[in-house]
């Protein structure tokens, strides 16, 4: 997962009481959460560094998302609606970024700055409700919405089911290496209800000691 260079605030008000009941609910997530120790999920507080974040990490590795990341700061200075706006597709596509996913990034800050995205409403819509305020961006899709509402929201019970590294990891801690599929994972995570974003966040960190961030 990428490590940005950036500044995350606080871990959400309910991390303790879902590590504890996840440890009693499932034993094999007890262990993962006794292993991990120190570290929780923690938010960039905004909606729009989020949402390039994970435009930016889609479909490529770690140290690629990283270098386009930094590049794209160079390019347009601090993150925002404002400043992706006054560049065109061409320079942000020269800091690295697809021409597909510079298009998609330019017109998500104009939709940002001009109004047709209203990130205020989100903290009181119910979590399909943003999925699908989100799936209307181009270059969002379910994954990307998820992410967004595990780390931007802090939403406590998203299962991002498609994601690579949940799947990865509940192959290794529940099924010896044995592939699993999307209606295995959902019935193993049953027990992890309300907290499944607190247990998708360990499984990706008993993969990868570096803290998940977008």
């Amino acid at each position: 997962m990428p490590k940005w260079n950036s500044r995350p605030i606080g871990y959400p008000s309910y991390w303790r009481r879902a590590k504890r009941e996840l440890s009693a609910a499932d034993p094999v997530m007890a262990k993962i959460i006794k292993g991990c120790r120190q570290g929780g999920l923690t938010s960039q507080g905004d909606p729009f560094v989020t949402l390039v974040r994970a435009i930016v990490a889609q479909q490529i590795s770690v140290r690629a998302a990283d270098c386009i990341w930094d590049r794209l700061e160079e390019a347009v200075g601090d993150i925002s609606p404002k400043n992706v706006v006054e560049h065109d597709e061409a320079e942000l596509h020269g800091a690295g970024l697809t021409r597909r996913k510079a298009s998609y990034i330019r017109d998500m800050a104009v939709a940002f700055q001009d109004g047709s995205i209203s990130p205020s409403l989100w903290q009181d819509r119910n979590d399909e409700g943003v999925i699908n305020d989100l799936l209307i961006l181009r270059g969002i899709g379910r994954w990307t919405a998820e992410m967004f509402l595990i780390f931007h929201l802090q939403r406590p019970d998203i299962l991002p089911v498609c994601d690579i590294g949940l799947i990865r990891a509940c192959e290794r801690h529940y099924a010896a290496g044995e592939s699993l599929g999307v209606k295995e994972i959902k019935r193993l995570a049953e027990p992890w209800r309300p907290w499944r974003s607190v247990a998708t966040w360990y499984l990706w960190r008993s993969l990868d000691p570096a803290a998940v961030a977008y």
